[in-house]
């Protein structure tokens, strides 16, 4: 399949280099000086940063980058099942894979590439896949960095099985907060202390404010009916090996998901999953975000 010119431009301006163990990992950057780093293992998106260079999102000064765990932190791609509701690994084995490049990716609607520096990833079940879940899919990710430095992550899901399948999702994703006892949030509780919650046909916008370091993070979507808010508190904390003892207090994870009525595809059906960050001064009020 074709590309256009819009599409070769923006898929020529992102960087393809290896991380400390030798895992291919894509660098997408705007002309403004925004960027975000995905790494073909678990198709995860690593870092994300604005114009000015801070860092977005959280991960764990402990985390290990080694496959074949995902590492603690970022935004972590949960399929086919979430949490540990299910036979398989906790969070699906999604993340815990390498992921391919998409070098003739279907077509996306025309705002998922326009102005976007963007790259396409493709994953598909391995015969041990298959082994614990019976089910052949190909799972499409585009990851784009906008002109105003939005992030977005656009999943699509295809049965080429002969038979339905069902499956929970979710972008787990740790943003980077001043302190996780001083946030506020809109459409949802509207202060966070100890949280693990779960939000069933939640509002499609939702917003963190973190008025400390003066940002507000937007997330919206699409295709995905709940949110999950987590952060593990003192006590978990200190029980992760992957997690510092201390670090509660500067991440917040806020998962756009599907998860309370898991999603059956028939065959030859496509399912897709849309999440939108977007970062805005504190100072905005609730009716300035579109929400």
């Amino acid at each position: 399949m074709g590309h256009s010119a819009a599409e070769c431009q923006y898929r020529a301006a992102i960087e393809i280099t290896k991380d400390r163990n030798g895992v291919e990992q894509v660098v997408l950057q705007n002309q403004q000086g925004a960027s975000a780093r995905v790494s073909l293992h678990g198709g995860q998106v690593t870092s994300w940063r604005n114009k000015h260079g801070q860092e977005l999102l959280f991960t764990s000064n402990k985390a290990i980058f080694k496959p074949a765990k995902a590492m603690r932190g970022g935004i972590v791609i949960c399929f086919p099942q979430f949490g540990n509701c299910g036979s398989l690994e906790q969070h699906g084995f999604a993340r815990n894979k390498v992921w391919a490049i998409d070098d003739n990716p279907e077509m996306h609607q025309p705002n998922d590439s326009n102005g976007k520096s963007f790259i396409d990833l493709l994953l598909k079940p391995s015969e041990n896949d298959l082994k614990c879940w019976p089910h052949s899919f190909e799972f499409r990710l585009r990851v784009s960095l906008a002109t105003n430095g939005d992030l977005n992550l656009t999943s699509r899901v295809r049965n080429v099985n002969s038979k339905p399948f069902s499956f929970s999702f979710a972008y787990h994703t740790y943003f980077s907060v001043s302190d996780i006892r001083k946030l506020q949030s809109v459409n949802m509780v509207k202060s966070l202390h100890k949280v693990s919650r779960l939000y069933l046909s939640s509002p499609n916008v939702v917003a963190v404010l973190d008025h400390e370091k003066k940002r507000t993070y937007v997330i919206r979507k699409e295709g995905l009916p709940d949110v999950v808010v987590w952060n593990p508190w003192e006590k978990k904390s200190k029980a992760m090996v992957d997690f510092g003892d201390e670090e509660y207090k500067q991440m917040l994870c806020v998962d756009g998901a599907a998860i309370e009525k898991p999603t059956t595809l028939k065959p030859g059906k496509e399912w897709t999953g849309r999440l939108q960050l977007s970062v805005v001064p504190s100072s905005f009020c609730s009716e300035h975000l579109d929400l």
